[in-house]
């Protein structure tokens, strides 16, 4: 089932996760561009001439964490949309200060078809 053919930047550092969210965004017609932290992930935006319309990212990861990646991908690129993901209650801390209307957060695990819906509504 085909719903989109908008761009997402998928960070996350257990490969297996980022596996499987990756294919089943693909499915539905997304393309997706993967990495496993925020240096990574900003690597690969900067590469990427086209459009990123959603980030989807984990909170905690090596090197740089989800919120100070979105930090320096809507400064580059204004009006993209974020999802942020994490299995630890603790990481919405870091969270703090962001305006309701721009914090999306899945916790982990999250049934896949629910983080669907979301990146749908979202875009």
């Amino acid at each position: 089932m085909r719903e989109g053919a908008e761009t997402i930047l998928l960070v996350e550092d257990e490969e297996p996760i980022r596996a499987l969210v990756r294919i089943a965004l693909e499915e539905r017609g997304y393309t997706v561009l993967a990495a496993a932290d925020g240096v990574a992930a900003l690597e690969l935006a900067d590469a990427h001439a086209g459009r990123i319309d959603l980030l989807i990212t984990d909170v905690v990861m090596p090197r740089m964490g989800g919120r100070v990646l979105a930090d320096h991908l809507i400064r580059r690129r204004p009006g993209i949309k974020v999802i942020y993901m994490s299995g630890y209650a603790d990481d919405l801390i870091g969270l703090e200060g962001l305006p309701k209307e721009d914090l999306h957060f899945v916790p982990k695990p999250c049934p896949l078809e629910s983080l669907l819906r979301l990146v749908r509504q979202i875009l």
